[in-house]
């Protein structure tokens, strides 16, 4: 049966990236240098306590990091992707994008 080996590729996906909040978060900032937190939280949608405790998990993983800085005074955390966080986001799509081409070749 051609779908175990799609359920196996499914099962062996990176979950820590796989969780949608994560997934929103890394393809925000895979296409930006940096994002400070309002921009983050107007662009996925997601509550203040969300986005911090998805955020979190991310920096625990290596994939994003945090830099606390202040602007005319003004507190402002901003994020970026790592390297290892953009080799770990790219190839998560690279291995959805094979479960996908494999599935649409059953058709």
């Amino acid at each position: 049966m051609k779908n175990k080996k799609i359920i196996k590729d499914i099962m062996t996906l990176e979950k820590l990236i796989h969780e949608p909040s994560r997934l929103a978060i890394l393809t925000i900032l895979s296409g930006v240098k940096e994002a400070d937190f309002k921009f983050l939280l107007r662009m996925s949608g997601l509550t203040r306590g969300n986005l911090s405790v998805h955020l979190s998990k991310l920096e625990e993983a290596g994939y994003v990091n945090i830099n606390k800085r202040f602007i005319n005074k003004m507190p402002n955390t901003v994020y970026n992707i790592t390297k290892e966080g953009r080799r770990a986001f790219d190839e998560y799509l690279k291995n959805m994008g094979k479960i996908i081409n494999r599935k649409k070749t059953e058709l």
